[in-house]
């Protein structure tokens, strides 16, 4: 039965389209329509489709959807809604939105620029003299970038975090200087776990029977990927202030020294895991870092834990957000360094010889979720060393994480895991090898490979390709300065044994 939203006869003034990840309960511009106008929200196939998506993914983005059409019509906001399962669904933006307008013949449709180019652009064409507006859900405007990236040899994500600081008045003392004396705190937050970690337990959202009711019409209508199971991700903004709550008071004081350390069995830790609620709107960037902030000055926080968590919120979230709209649409094309492997069947599976894969695939297929350093340094990390190509990585990232929006995640797989971009985002490649695993997780004590050996039947993968990597780009990094020492050691390496890192990886890279 399809989603009991009924809809309203006749005609409208402003025809007002809603995506799934504009789920903005404090818009302004959509609580500021009046009686004449309406809301336009669509659930199609070709969104869970156009990329192998996470039945979890669009599971939450569909019953997030539903939650927030019932807060509008309890505001007396009228909605069109196209249910998926409604009989006439076309499943495509582009033709809804066209049979919108026939429908109700609107004098102007109106949209809040979306996540994506692809979705602009089809909205685009479906609508004449379209009107985008800016999303006041962030806290700078795709001109904002601009206008401070103009004339900028590099685009360094620290310096635009602290102008941002400084703009909007966080963590800075009256005369623009840094809370405590320092913009990061960096080396205070690289700590590794000696022993098995008690992190508090993490906050998990019931599901309701929207939710419920999604689940089974997603399972029913829908071949996705992943654990068929019930999300535990916020849908609603009161479920995704509680999951704020939890975090300031339970994790917040101790995220910072853990922020980049990982453990067998656990992809939460101490961090936030907002990201689902943020993406979809349903959290304000703004509220998440005052409350930080607040924890802060109230002495329950320390100010390595508040300014690494407001540095991801303000810093690279906006950073990417400002990258993704002023880089040329092509930019999810760039492929620098010329890879060009399939992805691994691992990062479907999870079934893998290393045990750090197993531990950060896992999570995605069970959950749609595994923290940054995971994210980065494994997943990210075995995908650049091995040279798999940055589409088919961007596109995993995008359908299977929950948290999954093409404005963060294509900067973040090509700009900054994979280095495709040549250096817009990241300052040098985010490639290592099994060392840095062995010193920030207990991962490689429960494994078969040796993270200090590079050649041979126990070497561990990741420290083959690490070697290879460096060898088969070194002409790309040769005016890299931060890959100065890297490059030193490449070179101290005798003809022989580069020999034998090159074929241990064309093995490891067949196994993959």
């Amino acid at each position: 039965m399809p989603f009991d939203a009924p809809r309203v006869s006749g005609p409208v003034e402003r025809l007002f389209v809603v995506l799934g990840d504009q789920l903005d309960y404090q818009s302004e511009l959509i609580h500021g329509l009046s009686e004449h106008d309406a809301v336009l929200m669509m659930e199609v196939r070709e969104e869970s489709e156009h990329v192998v998506t996470h039945h979890q993914r669009t599971v939450v983005f569909l019953s997030a959807m539903r939650h927030f059409c019932q807060h509008l019509q309890r505001e007396d906001i009228r909605v069109e809604y196209v249910a998926l399962d409604d009989d006439d669904n076309t499943h495509s933006f582009g033709s809804e939105l066209e049979r919108a307008i026939d429908r109700l013949d609107p004098a102007s449709v109106e949209v809040v620029r979306p996540g994506s180019w692809r979705v602009l652009d089809m909205l685009s064409d479906a609508a004449d003299d379209l009107s985008v507006h800016e999303d006041p859900h962030f806290l700078s405007t795709p001109q904002d970038f601009e206008d401070w990236a103009s004339g900028r040899k590099a685009l360094t994500m620290e310096y635009w975090y602290r102008e941002m600081r400084k703009q909007h008045g966080i963590l800075v003392s009256g005369d623009g200087k840094p809370e405590g004396g320092d913009w990061n705190y960096d080396k205070e937050n690289r700590n590794a776990f000696k022993q098995a970690p008690k992190p508090p337990a993490p906050w998990t959202a019931d599901a309701d029977e929207i939710t419920t009711e999604v689940h089974e019409l997603v399972g029913e209508m829908l071949e996705l990927e992943g654990a068929a199971e019930l999300p535990r991700w916020p849908v609603t903004r009161q479920q995704a202030l509680y999951q704020l709550d939890s975090f300031i008071k339970g994790s917040l004081p101790d995220f910072g020294q853990w922020q980049d350390a990982m453990w067998t069995g656990d992809a939460l830790l101490w961090h936030s895991h907002l990201s689902p609620a943020l993406n979809l709107k349903l959290l304000t960037p703004r509220e998440v870092v005052d409350r930080a902030v607040d924890a802060y000055h109230r002495g329950d926080a320390p100010l390595n834990s508040v300014e690494g968590f407001v540095r991801q919120i303000i810093g690279w979230r906006e950073f990417m957000r400002g990258i993704y709209w002023t880089q040329r649409k092509d930019y999810r094309d760039h492929n620098r360094l010329r890879a060009r492997r399939e992805l691994p069947e691992a990062y479907w599976t999870a079934d893998s010889s290393m045990r750090c894969v197993q531990e950060a695939v896992r999570p995605v297929l069970t959950m749609g979720y595994s923290h940054h350093i995971q994210r980065l340094m494994i997943t990210g990390n075995l995908a650049l060393t091995a040279g798999v190509h940055p589409g088919a990585v961007r596109d995993w990232y995008l359908g299977m994480f929950v948290d999954g929006v093409d404005w963060v995640t294509t900067p973040n797989v090509v700009g900054m895991a994979l280095y495709a971009d040549g250096g817009v985002v990241a300052t040098k490649p985010y490639a290592a090898g099994g060392g840095y695993v062995n010193r920030m997780s207990n991962y490689c004590s429960e494994c078969r490979f040796n993270p200090r050996k590079r050649t041979g039947p126990d070497a561990c993968p990741l420290t083959t390709l690490y070697w290879d990597f460096l060898a088969r780009n070194r002409d790309d990094f040769e005016d890299n300065h931060r890959m100065g020492l890297m490059l030193k050691n490449l070179d101290r390496m005798e003809a022989p044994e580069l020999e034998k890192v090159r074929d241990r990886a064309g093995e490891v890279q067949r196994a993959l």
